[in-house]
């Protein structure tokens, strides 16, 4: 997506919504009148603001535009008459669809710039400047460590099963005879006793 700007009044900008389309040039002037459209790169719109409605008291917005929706030509053409820097000038109407964000420049908590990129190299020509922001990357645990601390946590389990079975085994050969088979039988009840409080642990863990 190349992305460029333009200032609008508030006022401009509603009325473009209830009609679909944005027609003004700049200023003071309709695209009737210009012929164009005046947008800015992202460098360039705080000193048009600046130059052209520093005494603006009306409520403006900047116009983020995707010029891939526009549908209409962008030319890159010089501001005024022998400058050697260019501007974005777009030779049609301006579809509300292709404004991907209205940003209010006078609301409060609102930053005047909302960090436009670095200006371009000086080339002759321009390409349009995006402005984009840094992704946001979700911290992670260390794999490593979770692997390790999840092996650790199954084997203490097993050896906790492990413990009670042989307790009920030694238990049950203290409590009767070699014959009568309660040596067997404590270390059954050793074994179930030891995977019930497994499975609770592991729960409580979970």
């Amino acid at each position: 997506m190349a992305t460029i700007f333009h200032l609008a009044l508030v006022s401009d900008w509603e009325a473009a919504q209830a009609s679909g389309t944005y027609l003004i040039s700049t200023r003071g002037r309709t695209l009737a009148e210009q012929g164009f459209i005046h947008a800015s790169r992202g460098d360039q719109w705080p000193r048009v603001r600046e130059a052209v409605y520093a005494d603006v008291t009306d409520p403006m917005v900047l116009l983020q535009i995707d010029t891939e929706r526009l549908g209409v030509p962008v030319v890159e053409e010089p501001g005024e008459p022998g400058s050697s820097e260019t501007f974005p000038h777009i030779y049609g109407p301006l579809p509300v669809a292709a404004v991907v964000k209205a940003i209010p420049l006078d609301s409060p908590g609102v930053p005047p710039d909302p960090a436009p990129a670095a200006r371009p190299a000086e080339t002759g020509r321009h390409e349009p400047t995006v402005s984009v922001e840094p992704a946001t990357l979700p911290t992670q645990a260390s794999f490593t460590k979770t692997y390790f601390r999840e092996m650790f946590f199954n084997c203490a389990l097993i050896l906790l099963v492990l413990a009670l079975g042989a307790g009920g085994l030694l238990l049950g050969g203290a409590m009767g005879s070699s014959t009568d088979g309660a040596g067997a039988y404590g270390g059954l009840v050793g074994l179930v006793m030891g995977g019930l409080l497994a499975v609770w642990l592991y729960r409580r863990r979970a």
